[in-house]
């Protein structure tokens, strides 16, 4: 790798704002405000939408969508074709 051309490599806390799961990474990424950690180090802090705690594949609470409001809603607006 060159020199001064990469960004810093650094220890990271990930904090899921759905799911409360906080872990320790290593990324380019920086936050503006710090956590302490569990080691008593304190870290940059990145919250994050989403993660393995809320999403609902690993978590397997799927959302319910309205299928079927959605085609009535589309007959209605549209009506339906024949022939």
């Amino acid at each position: 790798m060159q020199s001064g051309i990469h960004p810093a490599y650094g220890p990271v806390v990930f904090r899921d704002k759905a799911g409360g799961l906080s872990f320790l990474s290593r990324s380019t990424l920086t936050g503006s405000r710090t956590i302490e950690w569990e080691d008593g180090n304190t870290y940059p802090v990145v919250d994050v939408e989403i993660s393995s705690a809320s999403h609902p594949f690993h978590t397997g609470q799927a959302r319910v969508l309205d299928t079927a409001g959605r085609v009535e809603r589309f007959q209605r607006r549209y009506g339906t074709r024949h022939g």
